[in-house]
């Protein structure tokens, strides 16, 4: 889609206010293109369906992430979820470390990431691979499938339902009220869907405090029993924050890794359809295998927006002041296809010299689950196109309306 047939979308360069609605169908299915419009016209605007101000230049972004004066965390006096149907979810988000700032944010963070270093999760890599081949050996027989529900969603929930020891068989439970509570997150949500993610917030958290109360009895080497026991200087993670921690971890450790392998096959093979050749030459060496992964992070990512408070007056572009309690809206998506940043920005370049992706975002709140999503991504991609090397897409992928998160409805394949 070209610039000319960007989502219709009104944008007044005097004032910098966007009218854009993000169901339009082709927002939806290209937001590249109004992306490229901004650059161009407002890389800072006041987007009216959102009524908040945002940033699509890559540094503005980068920097606002790193911005102290910006942060996650609900300013005091100011009430977030605060409707009583909705007791539930703010319990849970009142204690997620994604929400916080320092020090709640540092104490919950070096807790858990002892489990999401890098040499600790290159471990896990010979069983994604296993995983992997054994999802294959369940469909390679017939020649076509749709690879979301058959391959991209079950490659993450189950990674990350091990690792903190929770029963892998109930992972389309988790996957429900995952869905339920992220849903909280969309433009225009209504009352039912609010409704929704509060029983769903209620019910994933009894089983949690249920759940953990076993494991107390019989604790075993799962990140579960490891933050049931974590202490750092004598100070334990609370009941509700290991609630909100494993709820988070849940969501996060699968949520975005979903959209992300089916945002990547997808672009792998769009790639190969314009130009062809092996899919597997993009994963010859593990220096390849990386750099190829990076690319489809920046190409086209999960996450395109993120939201951060001001916590005091701050000047985030000439002339544009956000007052204490104000929030900004971070455009990733927006910012990772920048041409001041990155050279021919909608080319799918693995291996491009000015790889800076802010895909996982920077700053504190840079995303812990990184290295373990990155290595789901090489590992599945590279197995995939390793045991279909004649795969190719059988229909147009079609993206969900679900932005700011952004991911495939359909990823339907033929080898």
């Amino acid at each position: 889609m070209s610039i000319a047939e960007s989502p219709p979308l009104s944008l007044d360069r005097q004032s910098r206010r966007l009218r854009l609605d993000p169901h339009t169908p082709a927002f939806v299915q290209n937001p590249y293109a109004a992306y490229a419009h901004l650059h161009e016209n407002a890389r800072v605007f006041f987007w009216e369906d959102y009524g908040m101000w945002c940033l699509a230049g890559y540094e503005e972004v980068n920097g606002a992430l790193r911005n102290r004066r910006l942060g996650r965390q609900v300013p005091a006096g100011t009430t977030l979820y605060g409707e009583p149907h909705l007791k539930a979810f703010a319990a849970v988000e009142a204690h997620s470390m994604l929400e916080l700032k320092p020090p709640a944010h540092t104490r919950l963070r070096t807790l858990v990431n002892r489990a999401f270093v890098s040499r600790q999760v290159e471990r896990l890599r010979p069983r994604v691979e296993a995983l992997c081949h054994g999802l294959i050996d369940g469909f390679s027989a017939d020649g076509e499938a749709d690879l979301i529900p058959a391959f991209a969603t079950p490659v993450p929930i189950t990674i990350i339902a091990e690792m903190l020891g929770v029963p892998v068989e109930m992972g389309s439970q988790l996957l429900d009220w995952s869905h339920r509570m992220v849903a909280m997150y969309m433009h225009g949500r209504s009352q039912a869907v609010e409704e929704s993610a509060n029983e769903a917030a209620r019910e994933f958290g009894d089983f949690i405090r249920s759940y953990a109360a076993k494991r107390r009895s019989e604790p075993g080497d799962d990140l579960l029993s490891l933050l049931i026991s974590a202490h750092e200087s004598g100070d334990r993670l609370s009941e509700d924050e290991l609630v909100s921690s494993t709820i988070l971890l849940l969501n996060a450790g699968h949520e975005a890794t979903v959209h992300q392998l089916g945002n990547a096959l997808a672009t792998v093979l769009a790639a190969l359809g314009k130009d062809g050749g092996d899919p597997r030459r993009f994963f010859h060496t593990p220096e390849e295998t990386a750099a190829t992964v990076e690319e489809c992070l920046r190409y086209d990512p999960p996450l395109h927006m993120f939201t951060r408070y001001a916590y005091e007056r701050v000047e985030i572009a000439e002339g544009v002041f956000l007052e204490p309690g104000e929030k900004v809206g971070l455009m990733l998506g927006a910012a990772n296809c920048d041409p001041r940043a990155f050279d021919r920005p909608r080319i799918f370049l693995p291996g491009r010299a000015d790889q800076k992706n802010v895909s996982f975002g920077a700053g504190i709140h840079f995303c812990i689950g990184a290295p373990l999503a990155r290595l789901e991504l090489q590992a599945a991609l590279k197995v995939l196109l390793e045991r279909l090397p004649k795969i190719t897409l059988a229909e147009t992928p079609l993206y969900r309306d679900t932005y700011h998160f952004h991911g495939l409805e359909r990823l339907v394949c033929r080898w």
